[in-house]
């Protein structure tokens, strides 16, 4: 059966530019986000009651127009936790190369005891300049275009701009992906390790790493060699190895979800990690990146069958008839598509914001009927075990999101099960 996921983009919410314009900066507005806040809060319990499988938060900084106000996913995902029962809690996910790898294992360990084994952790490389930069100074991480995604072959049906790759994007999105994979070594170390050691470019643990931590009081009392982990103290007393605790309520730790746009080397990625990769892209390429996923996936001894541990990303907007539903999705998201999305660059303009987005693959749009059609033929070509719907609550209202929500589970869902089934018993 399909696993869906509900991933909030929080917007703090406008009836148009100009009165945005009028509250600006709106990603400071206290009154707006205490709202959103509230209403996000409905969001997750209707998710949890009707039967979603788990809910995303993301990781966005300095978002002063107010389109994605989400700089914390673990603070949002232990609140989760306090009201739900049922979902699965998780991130899409922290930029990891941004971050102190080790209080990301922390955190989010903590997540899942909260839980009870209710989480999932979602990692992402980060592709805004305006915060990725600033945040991953200290560990070379610079925002990546993605241009292995924006250079495939299948990227330009997906509507991706080749032509604005140059050397210095290649450079930014090689610096990004050694902080990430570097990261991910550690983050991976703390959480199923006892106790270790690390030695790589950004990062000496203990430190200093070849002359290790002599004065640790403990260690010179002998304490943590009797308490503590095994290999932590060597024999002349020095701290050699770092034991980060808790260990994950899950052994050996959360499943771990990847977001990618379309490079074929972070679905390789995934795969030699044994990740779920997040599709961010159309389905014709998601088929030829579950290919290479189910390939390098073989190559490590694992067989997945052709969409396991893999989630699709759609925006899903159902209305009464096809014209009510795209009117409302332009009503809703027509400002995000044209001044966040097209601004960034990372889709091939057509002048009209809502035209650019279906374009890409990622959207849905219509009456129930179209959008069981759509999403029948999809995950019939690429059979993903998740998949995950993004709102841009709450400039999207709240009782649309949650109807939306209602008609999903209860009209569309079931028809995408009975092709997840037919494809498992084929």
């Amino acid at each position: 059966m399909l696993k869906p996921i509900v991933e909030i983009y929080p917007v703090i919410p406008a009836e148009s530019e100009e009165a945005r314009a009028q509250i600006r900066p709106a990603g400071r507005n206290r009154g707006l986000y205490q709202q959103t806040l509230a209403g996000w809060k409905q969001i997750i319990q209707h998710a949890d009651q009707i039967g979603f499988w788990g809910a995303a938060a993301i990781e966005h900084h300095f978002h002063s127009e107010g389109y994605e106000v989400g700089p914390n996913p673990g603070v949002i995902n232990a609140y989760m936790a306090s009201f739900t029962k049922n979902l699965h809690l998780g991130q899409l996910g922290y930029v990891l190369g941004t971050h102190d790898p080790i209080r990301v294992a922390e955190e989010t360990a903590i997540l899942d005891h909260l839980t009870r084994g209710r989480s999932f952790v979602g990692l992402a490389r980060g592709y805004q300049s305006r915060w990725t930069g600033v945040l991953g100074q200290h560990y070379g991480a610079r925002a990546t275009k993605s241009p292995g995604a924006a250079l495939n072959a299948a990227a330009a049906a997906g509507g991706f701009t080749q032509s604005a790759i140059d050397k210095r994007d290649l450079d930014d999105d090689k610096a990004n992906r050694a902080a990430f994979e570097e990261h991910v070594e550690i983050l991976l170390k703390a959480w199923t390790q006892e106790s270790f050691n690390h030695s790589g470019k950004n990062w000496q643990i203990p430190y200093p790493y070849e002359a290790g931590i002599q004065d640790w009081p403990l260690a010179k009392a002998g304490v943590t060699q009797r308490l503590g982990a095994e290999r932590e103290i060597d024999a002349q007393g020095v701290l050699r190895e770092v034991c980060v605790t808790p260990a994950p309520y899950t052994s050996p730790h959360p499943p771990v979800f990847l977001s990618g746009s379309g490079s074929p080397e972070t679905i390789e990625f995934a795969a030699r990690q044994d990740f779920h990769p997040v599709y961010f892209c159309n389905v014709e390429m998601a088929q030829k990146l579950a290919t290479l996923y189910q390939t390098v996936s073989r190559e490590c001894g694992r067989e997945r069958s052709f969409g396991e541990k893999q989630a699709m990303v759609r925006w899903i907007y159902i209305g009464r008839t096809d014209e009510e539903a795209y009117a409302l999705a332009t009503r809703y998201d027509s400002e995000i598509w044209k001044n966040l999305y097209g601004a960034m660059g990372r889709r091939a303009s057509t002048g009209d914001p809502m035209k650019n987005a279906l374009e890409t693959g990622l959207l849905c749009i219509g009456s129930v009927e179209t959008v069981r059609r759509q999403l029948i033929d999809q995950f019939s070509q690429m059979p993903a075990e998740h998949l995950v719907m993004i709102y841009h609550y709450a400039q999207t209202p709240l009782d649309f999101v949650m109807e939306n929500m209602t008609l999903f589970i209860e009209k569309v869902k079931p028809a995408i099960d009975e092709v997840l089934a037919t494809r498992a018993t084929a």
